[in-house]
């Protein structure tokens, strides 16, 4: 658990609905405790991470900060209390299910399949799977994948995209599931892999928070699939959804996402890939 963190707000001028017993559960729930949970990912920088100070910071945890203070203000409350609460891969959508966290902020495929168990919000970021390997013994795409050891977060979504790319192109991947993206980071580094398979951004990220003896990393260019993220939440709850994509509409619609993606991925370079510039205009739903 994280300490958890007060918001100050001014009061909204016309709190959303008027009164609690209007609310729908997730938001009646918030306006009654003033406290709102975030689910975060520890281990999968630059989208949700732990800061050096012990504070979960990233591109999808400060688009749920935003959230988190809108809901505060259309509450009317006039100070909200963050909760973050450490989720695996294993763990988050039963933390939704059962009421542990509110929102889940982390890097998170949307698929037709999980949305029989969670709700999810409107798309927030784009990408897809890729290897990080070692120089030496690069893997560059998937046809450089053929016969070797490749690590892969179990209960992900990366596993089945693998497969299936695997299949269809006829390359036969030795695929090592793991606990999580460390272990499987720490596998290709003790040479029990060849190559680890997850998430462009994350793979970037754990290059950039690498911290042990020096080594060569490779990124492969080539994607096996692709990733829409969108944000979980508990499923059937229509208003804060609603809430929840009137911020990030805003953020997309008024370039306000700009900064927060430099802040995290500026070593990448400043413009955002295509994919992505293309998900911030579509998703920009006017008012």
């Amino acid at each position: 658990m994280f300490k958890p963190i007060a918001i100050l707000l001014a009061a909204y001028a016309v709190p959303l609905a008027g009164h609690a017993q209007d609310l729908t559960a997730t938001l009646a729930h918030i306006s009654e405790t003033g406290t709102i949970t975030l689910g975060v990912r520890t281990d999968q920088p630059p989208l949700s991470f732990v800061s050096g100070n012990g504070v979960p910071v990233g591109y999808t945890v400060e688009i749920c900060n935003r959230i988190a203070t809108d809901v505060g203000e259309v509450l009317g409350l006039s100070e909200l209390t963050v909760d973050y609460v450490p989720v695996t891969a294993d763990t988050r959508f039963d933390a939704i299910e059962d009421g542990t966290i509110d929102l889940l902020c982390g890097a998170t495929t949307k698929t037709l399949g999980r949305a029989e168990r969670v709700g999810f919000t409107q798309l927030t970021f784009a990408t897809g799977g890729g290897f990080l390997s070692l120089e030496g013994n690069a893997i560059e795409g998937l046809r450089d994948a053929r016969g070797k050891r490749v690590a892969v977060t179990e209960a992900t979504t990366t596993i089945e995209a693998l497969n299936d790319a695997a299949m269809r192109k006829e390359v036969a991947v030795e695929i090592v599931p793991v606990a999580n993206v460390d272990a499987g980071f720490e596998a290709l580094l003790d040479g029990s892999v060849d190559a680890l398979a997850a998430d462009q951004p994350v793979l970037i990220g754990k290059v950039l928070t690498h911290t042990g003896t020096a080594a060569e990393f490779v990124v492969s260019s080539e994607l096996f699939s692709f990733e829409p993220y969108a944000l979980a939440l508990p499923r059937g709850d229509a208003d804060f959804a609603l809430l929840a994509d009137r911020t990030i509409s805003r953020l997309f619609r008024d370039g306000q996402v700009i900064p927060i993606y430099q802040r995290y991925f500026q070593q990448f370079g400043n413009r955002p890939p295509q994919a992505l510039a293309a998900v911030w205009e579509l998703m920009g739903t006017p008012e």
